[in-house]
């Protein structure tokens, strides 16, 4: 969130537009915001290396209050504006935050937490209520501060937290290099590569801006000094017409975007000039093969796939001609070594499935929990794991078959279910899918899919229909053995499948 000489270069370009209400920031202005934020952030005592949390929903305000914490060396913490108070003081203690930046969108919850985290110093919040008193008002206090930047600035970075898919979220702790804001960290020296951006673009971000995905590509489009439309929420119409309306040439999505923006009817989706377009990227969870080719076939081969995570302990590329001559791939390592182990950390051959390892790239530790951190890093520290796994074909292309806590291990055979959510979901009746395991008192457990229809399609004898559409494409120990059908499967906010929440579902309806 550091534009550095971009900002000198062309100052009155527009830097940030939300998309709903067409509000926005030049290159100047936002540095104007930022510098101001700084010198609060130095005033308050938050020294390099000490953090701070921020808690806003997709607005100009939380880019602004990053991009302070990016030039004042400091760990901004980005917490889930839709988080309960609980939860939201629970990362807050956890980061040991200094200060909290929230906005007034999350009032109701926010008012709870300082008498919830007392070792907090300042608490600010952003269109502030004149109700709300447990606040200072931003804009009355950092408004006062100079809009020139603070002396001797240094590289800050976010501390972004994990999902917490097991037990509580763990915050991702990279390690902070003493540096200039201008030169970021070698990893994220690869952001333009992953994300295939240019300077003069205009990226259009549709997802929640606390993930790691969203927060990198919007840095990455004021770093190259382009104009980023940040939306609110998704919605896959209004995604096509800003594509028209801004002329959009990049954007980051998830699967998920793709598929509603592939079923809107043919009327509604070719309405729009999308020619603008240069890239769009994908990543954050497995996208289905029926997905990416109906956009390659749409688009052309402007579909480009990441894998990666909140870690960022390595990135592994693909484009769309590499996936069309690999079908299912997520691609080639953009750094570092690729190594597929077994359980006792020996090399598999190509081809066989193993657990997905990185080697050489980025260290980081998760905050407060040493055994977790253990788990994920080899003993000498030079590798590490983020629990996938995967096989590598012959010519070093990397495919995920699951999570090491997904695999259903079925009469001692181990069945991944990304294989068969990737068969479901070419169902002419099927929106998405998710496979899991459930208990058998013959074979310990056997595979059960969770079924989203696509509008139009009854749930009636859908369930053998499915059945019978897998038995040609799978073989018969991976069939499914039940099949359910849900108005909506749970996701995060950035649309990323809930498997853990799906799995106790159906254990805890199997249990009763």
């Amino acid at each position: 969130m550091y534009p550095g000489p971009r900002a000198k270069d062309y100052p009155d370009r527009v830097a940030l537009v939300m998309a709903d209400t067409g509000e926005s920031l030049t290159f100047r202005q936002f540095e104007e915001h930022a510098n101001q934020m700084a010198h609060f952030i130095r005033d308050a005592g938050v020294g390099q290396g000490e953090r701070i949390a921020v808690m806003f929903e997709n607005s100009l305000g939380s880019v602004v209050v990053q991009g302070a914490g990016e030039r004042t060396g400091v760990y901004y913490t980005l917490i889930n504006y839709h988080s309960t108070a609980d939860e939201a003081a629970y990362i807050i203690a956890d980061s040991d935050s200094k200060v909290v930046v929230v906005s007034a969108h999350v009032a109701d919850v926010a008012r709870q937490l300082p008498a919830m985290c007392p070792n907090v110093e300042r608490w600010l919040m952003w269109d502030k209520p004149d109700d709300v008193m447990e606040f200072e008002d931003y804009e009355a206090v950092v408004g006062a501060y100079p809009t020139t930047p603070v002396e001797n600035e240094k590289l800050g970075m976010a501390l972004l937290y994990s999902s917490g898919t097991t037990g509580q979220p763990k915050g991702v702790l990279r390690p902070q290099v003493d540096i200039d804001p201008s030169d970021p960290l070698p990893i994220f020296q690869l952001v333009p590569k992953v994300y295939r951006t240019r300077p003069d673009m205009v990226f259009l971000q549709p997802a929640p801006l606390y993930h790691s995905g969203p927060q990198s590509s919007t840095a990455e489009s004021l770093r190259c000094g382009g104009t980023c439309v940040i939306m609110s929420r998704f919605d896959a119409e209004n995604f096509l017409h800003l594509v028209d309306k801004y002329k959009v040439t990049h954007s980051l999505v998830v699967p998920t975007m793709m598929s509603r923006i592939l079923q809107l009817p043919d009327e509604v989706r070719l309405n729009y000039d999308v020619s603008s377009i240069e890239a769009i990227t994908h990543g954050a969870a497995p996208c289905p093969p029926s997905v990416k080719r109906g956009m390659i076939d749409w688009l052309g081969p402007i579909i480009y796939e990441y894998y990666g995570s909140t870690e960022a302990n390595g990135s592994v590329i693909c484009d769309s001609e590499e996936w069309l001559a690999h079908p299912g791939t997520v691609g080639k390592p953009l750094a570092g070594e690729l190594l597929i182990l077994d359980p006792f950390g020996k090399d598999v051959p190509a081809g066989e499935t193993g657990q997905v390892w990185i080697k050489g790239v980025t260290n980081f530790v998760y905050l407060n929990d040493p055994e977790k951190t253990a788990e994920a890093q080899s003993a000498d520290g030079s590798m590490s794991t983020t629990g996938d796994i995967g096989y590598v074909d012959a010519d070093g292309y990397l495919f995920l078959t699951d999570r090491v806590g997904f695999t259903v291990i079925s009469g001692g055979v181990n069945i991944y279910p990304r294989e068969i959510e990737d068969v479901v979901v070419e169902h002419p009746a099927v929106a998405d899918a998710a496979v899991v395991g459930v208990p058998d008192d013959d074979l310990g457990e056997v595979v059960k899919a969770v079924v989203e229809l696509l509008p139009g399609h009854d749930a009636e004898g859908i369930e053998a229909d499915i059945l019978e559409f897998c038995k040609p494409r799978l073989a018969k120990y991976k069939w499914p053995r039940s099949i359910e059908v849900t108005s909506a499967l749970p996701r995060n906010t950035n649309g990323k499948l809930m498997k853990r929440e799906i799995r106790d579902m159906c254990l805890n309806a199997a249990r009763s």
